[in-house]
């Protein structure tokens, strides 16, 4: 077993929303918090701090209250974190929702959570009314801009409705329930407590902390865990200023760094792809940048490395984790030195690591492969409604199993090499196989049908299907992916399809994805 050679933080038994904003209106006051990154639109500190007060208070009003989940529907924007933290304030858990999610997909998690308030902005609003009215149990939606019929929390800002007064238990109370296919199968909500995210964040700054006044831009999803954490969360609990984008574009991305001289940058691989290789980054100064960091996925080294050196910054931080752990356990220190490239880090404070044999179990020493497992107070409460789920993620001594095959060095540097779970990770987001496998084999022309995970040439792992046609069947490949395409968000989309007599399966009528793996990797051999 392994600790972290870091002094251990005590746990923050504050709600999130103190836990971040403590200090934002007699400390940070009148500083900039927030700046659109397309407009230029700022938010300060003081006003930001006032905005979710407000919000709660209205939210409050109509109804919103502890023991309830509000599931939140944007992209980023100047009023996520508004919405976000007015949320917490009512004692309501926060469901963030992906922003390009279908209505059936949007419907299942407000099932699954029992959400009973939306919170999303009008050009989602149509997907949005879908979702409700296909969910059912949904008492009203509201949007953080305008649209007919709908109450805006832009509105709020001026109510005059009073505090809500609540008594928020950080140890066990709720307050993010974000969705994750854990190791394997369907999205399941994700119960990190108050006390677990405001943990999570001081272990964070502990090895990477965010400077007050320090400028980071914000392209990856707030309603992502990393995002949520790297984004909003750490660098509002430290004074700094958050340039918000909506999307990643880059040359939206790079005008950004540029016109607001962005010093940190918290990416994932295909963000540092397009760093090191596209023509565009040479047209823009990016000479601002101090420091870049990677997670959601795997990095290349010698990728990491050519990023760095194309734009003259110090070799790239990673980051391990994932949705359970609040989300991070590793962290390559902002200021290390003599790192070995490819390691995605030291453990945080207060977090413990075994390697174990995945035959045996048994710990195994430096240098050798095993199952990562991981314990700390930045584990999950457990999966909502799911006991068995929970028991099989979490042990009955509090060790997480990841699911990531990996091995540490002598010095306590962690390298992650493999995994055994079977989501595929298409740039930073989980696609479970089984959830296309279902709309696949739903398709009259599709007898049977498996999804696994190939690299793409930009690196990127993409879904692949593998599909046996129906007797007399004639569909094609691009029907079949545009078929996929029509009833997923874009990210799970099937990229590839492969016509096969069968699907390799066990005894027990489990799909053998190994042998696909392994038929993949022959293909493509020289």
């Amino acid at each position: 077993m392994l600790r972290s050679e870091f002094l251990d933080v005590p746990p923050v038994d504050l709600p999130i929303h103190d836990a971040v904003l403590g200090r934002a209106a007699k400390e940070f006051g009148d500083r900039t918090a927030l700046i659109d990154g397309v407009t230029g639109e700022s938010v300060g500190y003081a006003a930001l701090d006032h905005a979710s007060r407000r919000i709660a208070a209205e939210l409050a009003a109509a109804g919103v209250h502890k023991g309830e989940v509000v599931a939140l529907h944007s992209p980023n924007s100047l009023m996520f974190p508004m919405a976000f933290y007015g949320v917490t304030r009512t004692g309501a858990a926060v469901t963030t929702v992906h922003a390009l999610a279908t209505a059936g997909e949007f419907a299942q998690q407000l099932r699954d959570a029992a959400a009973t308030w939306i919170v999303t902005v009008s050009p989602l609003l149509g997907v949005a009314r879908q979702a409700a009215e296909q969910a059912g149990g949904v008492r009203e939606i509201f949007v953080c801009d305008e649209a007919s019929g709908h109450r805006s929390l832009r509105d709020m800002l001026e109510g005059t409705a009073r505090d809500p007064v609540v008594d928020i238990d950080p140890a066990e109370d709720v307050a993010v329930l974000p969705y994750s296919s854990g190791t394997t199968g369907s999205p399941k909500g994700v119960m990190l407590t108050h006390r677990s995210v405001a943990t999570n964040l001081a272990q964070v700054e502990a090895l990477v902390p965010a400077r007050p006044g320090e400028r980071v831009l914000a392209v990856l999803p707030f309603f992502h865990a990393y995002g949520l954490t790297a984004l909003m969360n750490a660098p509002l609990r430290a004074g700094a200023t958050v340039i918000v984008l909506p999307r990643f574009d880059l040359d939206q991305f790079l005008t950004a760094i540029e016109r607001y001289e962005a010093q940190a940058l918290y990416v994932a691989p295909p963000i540092v792809l397009a760093l090191a290789k596209h023509p565009a980054v040479a047209e823009h100064d990016l000479s601002s940048v101090r420091y870049v960091l990677s997670a959601a996925a795997p990095l290349d080294a010698r990728l990491a490395e050519a990023c760095a050196r194309r734009l003259g910054v110090p070799p790239l931080l990673q980051g391990f984790g994932m949705t359970e752990l609040s989300p991070c356990c590793h962290l390559v220190p902002r200021e290390a030195e003599g790192v070995p490239p490819g390691t995605v880090g030291k453990l945080l404070p207060s977090t413990e690591m075994r390697v174990v044999g995945m035959a045996d179990g048994r710990d195994v020493g430096p240098g050798e492969d095993g199952e990562i497992l991981i314990r700390g107070p930045q584990v999950m409460k457990g999966y909502l409604g799911r006991p068995d789920d929970t028991a099989a993620m979490v042990d009955a001594d509090g060790w997480l199993h990841t699911g990531d095959i990996g091995h540490v060095d002598a010095d306590g540097w962690l390298f992650v090499v493999d995994r055994l779970k079977e989501l595929i990770k298409y740039k930073g987001y989980q696609v479970a196989p089984a959830d296309l496998e279902a709309v696949l084999i739903a398709h009259e022309a599709v007898a049977d049908a498996a999804v696994i995970g190939v690299t793409d040439g930009d690196g990127n792992e993409v879904p692949k299907a593998y599909v046996v046609r129906g007797p007399g069947a004639r569909i094609s490949e691009d029907e079949l992916i545009a078929y996929v395409a029509g009833q997923v968000a874009p990210y799970k989309k099937v990229r590839r399809v492969e016509f096969t007599e069968s699907v390799p399966r066990s005894a027990a009528g489990k799909i053998l994805r190994r042998e696909l793996r392994a038929r993949e990797r022959s293909s493509t051999t020289p």
